[in-house]
């Protein structure tokens, strides 16, 4: 599905990384980890389609990409480390509009399933801004189940949400990848996923 051919990155004159390599096969994951500063969020915008490499290649389904490819974007659900809302609308008024970025169009009613289905059924209404942390994670949860994309890359998955919230995440990954999805997610906490592989960064 996404191959990356030694693939480098510079910040400023710091060289992040280079000849990075790997293959991502469809119902696989790859779960990316290491230090903080080393690249791994440079890496995953790369492959959202969101930056370019200083030097490398990239393909998808065997075709090379070129850079801000809207062929890799097309088909890439990315999710940064920043749950990416506005404070003063509501749970539902967000997710709306994270939906319609992503060219997507859907019911009220699914976007009101998708809520109830990540424990916000009862902060349809709540402004952003007095939501925790982790259900405003949850309402890009509810985003992946409606934005229908082969390919998610998530950026630090996990970070604020609860056992629950976390074990939602999982079932949510696992299902994706068993039905011929894959996942890339950079993490510093383990997550137990089928057909996993994984790529560290030293």
């Amino acid at each position: 599905m996404l191959e990356v051919q030694n693939l480098a990155a510079r910040r400023g004159h710091i060289t992040l990384f280079d000849q990075v390599s790997f293959r991502l096969e469809a119902g696989e994951a790859l779960i990316i980890t290491g230090p903080n500063g080393t690249g791994k969020t440079t890496l995953l915008r790369m492959l959202a389609g969101l930056s370019h490499p200083l030097s490398g290649k990239m393909f998808w389904q065997g075709m090379e990409l070129r850079p801000f490819d809207p062929l890799l974007r097309s088909n890439v659900n990315f999710a940064g480390h920043a749950p990416a809302l506005k404070d003063e609308l509501t749970a539902e008024e967000n997710l709306e509009i994270l939906v319609r970025l992503a060219g997507e169009h859907v019911s009220q009613k699914m976007m009101r399933e998708a809520l109830s289905q990540v424990a916000l059924g009862a902060r349809l209404t709540v402004p952003a801004r007095v939501l925790s942390q982790g259900q405003r994670r949850r309402i890009g949860l509810a985003r992946l189940a409606l934005v229908p994309r082969v390919l998610w890359v998530l950026d630090e998955p996990v970070t604020a949400l609860d056992p629950a919230g976390i074990a939602l995440l999982g079932e949510m990954m696992s299902a994706h990848i068993q039905r011929g999805g894959s996942v890339i997610a950079a993490t510093h906490q383990a997550l137990s996923l089928p057909n996993a592989r994984a790529f560290s960064f030293q």
